[in-house]
């Protein structure tokens, strides 16, 4: 600690990053509805907002990385703290997604007269579950047994062998991501293709979007091994990027089911 203190909180300094990031959302949100409008200026607002919204997210990780790394003021009920934090984050991943499949599954066991009364709907041909789909619902267990190899090494102290781990489960993913692109490249319909297709892009696309997030948290992991920020005692951001692949790995199984092979069947 900088300054001694008689508790284990961490009361944070006054920051510019929760105005800015706020600020930078509205821009986002504003401009990506004036560019789905076709107003004047819209595509500008939009991509001036994503930039201002990735700067502050950069510019305030930063900031809890040097304040848990260089500061030392990530004590052990802090820790508990943001853990608990991202469970609750994962419970309302769990709950978004769901619905998604739940509405796959809700038009697939009751097809409407608007779509023929038969699923999948008239006139869309599916994907063969028991190709790319299965093999990207491999993928992800994968991924996960790698960042829990990773996290057994740096229990052991291993930094290297955690580097390792931790490299096998950026390329995984990676594998993953372009077997994804591969299939909506070859998918034989589109999002606007009855509730079908909606449904189906809007699971498979979000998941893919969170193996992307997971991707990046891997990445950032990787670097802070390898520079030593990562230590047998002190390394939540590593065990909330593992927490995230295995929320990752079993929410998989939900599309698989739900619009691959009961879509195929």
């Amino acid at each position: 600690m900088i300054e001694s203190q008689r508790h284990s909180y961490h009361l944070v300094d006054p920051s510019p990053w929760p105005i800015s990031g706020s600020l930078g959302a509205l821009a986002t949100t504003v401009g990506g509805v004036m560019y789905m409008h076709s107003f004047q200026g819209g595509a500008t607002l939009l991509s001036l907002g994503l930039i201002f919204l990735l700067y502050t997210m950069f510019v305030w990780w930063r900031d809890v990385l040097r304040e848990s790394t260089l500061e030392g003021h990530h004590t052990k009920v802090v820790q508990l703290g943001l853990r608990y934090g991202f469970i609750l984050f994962i419970v309302s991943e769990v709950m978004f997604l769901f619905a998604f499949f739940r509405a796959s599954s809700h038009s697939s066991l009751a097809p409407t007269v608007e779509i023929g009364g038969i699923w999948p709907p008239k006139g869309i041909g599916v994907l063969d579950p028991w190709e790319i789909p299965f093999l990207n619902t491999l993928i992800p267990p994968s991924s996960g047994a790698a960042v829990t190899w990773a996290h057994h090494a740096i229990l052991a102290g291993k930094e290297k062998r955690a580097v390792y781990a931790l490299v096998a489960t950026v390329s995984l993913a990676l594998v993953f991501t372009g077997f994804q692109g591969m299939e909506y490249y070859q998918a034989p319909f589109t999002i606007s293709d009855s509730i079908y297709g909606s449904t189906f892009y809007l699971a498979t696309g979000f998941h893919g979007f969170h193996v992307l997030i997971g991707t990046l948290f891997s990445i950032i992991c990787g670097i802070r091994q390898y520079l030593g920020h990562l230590t047998k005692e002190h390394h939540v951001g590593f065990e909330a990027a593992a927490w995230y692949w295995h929320f990752v790995d079993v929410v998989r199984l939900f599309p698989f089911v739900s619009i691959y092979w009961w879509g195929g069947i």
